[in-house]
């Protein structure tokens, strides 16, 4: 083996790679800079529209660091999470044999923001045991392409990478759809079978921390390609 030309392969696969990512992950961060813009923006909207309705009815801002954002609304809690990682779309993914991507494999490689949505108490009385779900998630690659993978309406309205690239007007309507979600995904009652037993630990937890597990859908499976639960 040729020690010079594989050092120099070596050199090349790893410049190009890591400058590529480097560029992906500088692209997601400035966006998500905007979207923390775009959710303070919506709720202060909502909040100063909703006040004189009903005082009992917050909404709430939250910038809870450099990686992630949250917006209560009323009783749910949208939470806003970009991944630190840049990932590459899977190889069975029908996107690869777009003219888009099959021309530059670069544009394959997308930054990563999470939308996941949780009860407001959950957060607020400390409840470590609640499940929150996963409604959508946002990629983004080094030239501002973007799709959205998630839940009704974040899962068709959002999915055209080959032709859409994002804005503030674009993150706006996505928020908005996470938002009109997570409204509309209630917290149901479980089937009684399921939560007939419980610890005698977990009755003293809940009445000094609320330690019983919550969620939205507690007993029931979250499709990953169904709305049904």
């Amino acid at each position: 083996m040729d020690y010079k030309k594989n050092q120099e392969l070596l050199f090349n696969l790893i410049k190009d790679k890591s400058v590529l990512k480097q560029d992906v992950f500088s692209n997601i961060i400035l966006n998500f800079k905007v979207l923390k813009g775009v959710l303070k923006e919506i709720g202060d909207d909502l909040n100063d529209k909703l006040s004189d309705v009903d005082e009992r009815i917050i909404i709430e801002y939250k910038d809870s660091g450099e990686f992630e954002a949250q917006l209560r609304v009323s009783g749910d809690l949208l939470v806003f999470q970009m991944h630190t990682n840049v990932f590459k779309f899977d190889p069975e993914n029908s996107l690869w044999k777009t003219s888009y991507i099959s021309e530059n494999s670069n544009r394959g490689y997308c930054g990563l923001i999470n939308i996941y949505n949780f009860l407001n108490d959950s957060f607020k009385y400390n409840r470590s045991n609640d499940l929150g779900y996963l409604i959508g998630r946002l990629f983004i690659n080094h030239e501002n392409h973007f799709m959205v993978q998630g839940k009704r309406q974040l899962g068709f309205l959002y999915n055209d990478f080959i032709n859409s690239t994002v804005d503030k007007d674009k993150l706006k309507s996505i928020v908005q759809s996470a938002i009109l979600y997570s409204l509309d995904f209630d917290l149901l009652v479980p089937s009684y079978d399921l939560v007939n037993k419980v610890s005698v630990n977990e009755v003293k937890q809940v009445g000094d921390h609320h330690k019983l597990r919550t969620a939205k859908r507690l007993g029931f499976i979250f499709e990953s390609n169904n709305d049904e639960i």
